[in-house]
């Protein structure tokens, strides 16, 4: 029986078969990126103010200006209350303008916004102010806990179904439901349907990723992911540009969204994993796909290599409790959970807390999307250079020193603050491409995407929270980013304890890990035993 890694080899490991992969994994990163921030632009906020049209009966003659003295108190720095207005009277225009009126109430027949004639966001249609202002952040938490569960459910089903199977079940659903949630008739519904599409998204990045690094060779899997990486980046730039020309969110949702009907041609043309095929027992399946492979690429498969590719004789299928069951597999799946948890929590508090360039959010966008492009490429030769642990390391190390370095900078130079922001925010992106990376090479593959599925699940964990640790500034400024930047110190220690998987091939299944686990037992033993030996023969030649 010879390796996959062997036939591999004589396929060709990043031929043209691989590269067309490629283009098709990029795809589905590219619109991605529209889903993870889209909301964004479909809930942009705009001034408001309550709408006291009733005024108009006594005097139909005002100016804007007029209504708004007369009816909307004030705040202490003299703008008026968005949410509060005062109590309509059945008393004349002279009255009111000679005696001024003093109750307030809230708002009581809707707001009136001060946004650009055409435009249609969430908040205006939904009426998300004042007292439902917090909703809009909640959807957000819903749509970050849809990327959690997505983690949870379509890792293991990836293990026990293919990677094929999952990825086209998860791009049909986020088709329907992004769709869907254009047409929404009420937040409520918009939220569950962004509920929906946050599974679809976990369940279409976690394994797509994981689809190629099986297919490249041990040379080529960093470059892989790292480009497929680069294609969200883009996806960012373009989002700015697509919801620059179109300021009404149901339509710039339907032309965020009709694209991914794109991908329908995935099911005649995306590829199984022949790795997963054979840990399956499903030899025939994995043999015609091989041979394609190398048709594509121009390669053959010599038929005597192929005689000696065994399949197992029954599916090997893990479980998420197999990643416990193994001393040296719980250990990578625990620091590995730690890692992607704290990269996310940083990554997605460091953006949170940059702070405002002064630019309008559209440019913001744009640089922001430029921004992630040599953080995901320039990680690249680092983990060619000096491997997946010391690059994850020094990555999470350089994003916790500059969220602590931050607090001692002065307010003064907000220009510095934001500079050092940007450099940990580009490091923790870093990190997340390294992250995916490590962690689809230190899983076997029978067990992979139910790691994978685990780590992700614990970043979405984290996403949840980063909004709510910013929160804890109304206790000290400081207490956010000391959190943002002492976790990443414990991450990158961490890091040591992993193995280096630089230029090695991929495990398949458990049983090597299991081994070598019992090897070290063993050898631990046996070191104890000799040493006993030694001791006692020592003894006696003292006593001669």
């Amino acid at each position: 029986m010879i390796s996959f890694a062997q036939i591999l080899s004589e396929v060709g490991e990043f031929g043209t078969f691989q590269k067309r992969l490629l283009v098709a994994i990029c795809i589905p990163n590219f619109f991605t990126a529209f889903q993870m921030f889209s909301q964004v632009f479909t809930g942009l906020h705009f001034r408001h103010h309550c709408n006291t049209d009733w005024i108009r009966k006594q005097g139909p003659n005002l100016t804007l200006q007029q209504q708004l003295s007369l009816t909307i108190p004030r705040q202490q720095d003299g703008q008026y209350d968005s949410c509060s207005m005062f109590t309509p009277v059945d008393l004349g225009l002279e009255d009111i303008e000679a005696f001024g009126l003093n109750e307030t109430t809230k708002c009581t027949n809707g707001s009136v916004y001060e946004a650009p004639e055409g435009s249609s966001t969430l908040i205006t249609e939904f009426n998300l102010v004042c007292d439902s202002k917090s909703l809009n952040e909640a959807s957000q938490s819903i749509y970050m806990a849809g990327l959690l569960i997505g983690a949870l459910v379509f890792g293991p089903m990836a293990d026990r179904y293919g990677r094929r199977f999952v990825t086209l079940l998860s791009l049909a659903l986020q088709f329907l439901f992004v769709v869907g949630t254009a047409f929404s008739p009420n937040f409520y519904v918009y939220v569950a349907l962004r509920f929906v599409v946050g599974t679809s998204i976990s369940g279409i990045t976690i394994n797509i990723y994981v689809l190629g690094t099986e297919w490249c060779g041990t040379s080529k899997r960093a470059l892989f992911t790292i480009l497929s990486h680069c294609c969200y980046a883009l996806g960012l730039m373009v989002l700015s540009g697509v919801a620059y020309g179109i300021h009404n969110w149901r339509i710039l949702q339907i032309v965020l969204s009709a694209p991914v009907l794109t991908t329908a041609v995935y099911f005649w043309i995306l590829p199984e994993s022949a790795r997963w095929l054979l840990t399956q027992g499903r030899q025939e399946e994995a043999r015609r796909i091989i041979l394609k492979a190398a048709q594509v690429n121009g390669r053959k498969v010599p038929e005597s290599l192929l005689n000696k590719l065994e399949a197992e004789s029954t599916a090997r299928m893990g479980s998420m409790l197999d990643l416990f069951r193994v001393g040296d597999l719980r250990k990578r799946a625990l620091i590995m959970s730690y890692i992607w948890f704290v990269t996310s929590l940083v990554y997605y508090g460091v953006s949170l807390n940059v702070g405002n360039f002064g630019l309008d959010i559209y440019l913001t966008q744009l640089i922001f999307g430029i921004a992630e492009l040599p953080a995901r490429l320039g990680c690249y030769p680092l983990v060619e250079r000096f491997g997946r642990k010391k690059s994850q390391s020094a990555a999470l190390l350089l994003g916790g020193t500059a969220c602590l370095v931050i607090l001692a900078i002065p307010s003064e130079y907000p220009v510095v603050v934001t500079v050092i922001a940007v450099i940990g925010k580009f490091s923790l992106a870093a990190s997340f491409s390294i992250a995916y990376v490590y962690t689809a090479e230190l899983y076997p593959t029978v067990v992979r995407q139910n790691g994978v599925g685990l780590n992700s699940m614990c970043a979405r964990v984290a996403g949840i929270l980063a909004p709510l640790i910013g929160l804890l500034d109304v206790y000290h400024y400081a207490i956010p980013m000391v959190i943002y930047g002492s976790l990443p110190f414990l991450g990158g220690g961490l890091c040591f304890m992993l193995p280096e998987t630089l230029n090695t091939e991929l495990l398949d299944h458990t049983d090597a890990l299991t081994d070598h686990s019992k090897t070290s037992k063993e050898g631990s033993v046996e070191k104890g035993l000799h040493q006993q030996i030694s001791a006692e023969e020592t003894v006696k030649s003292t006593k001669l």
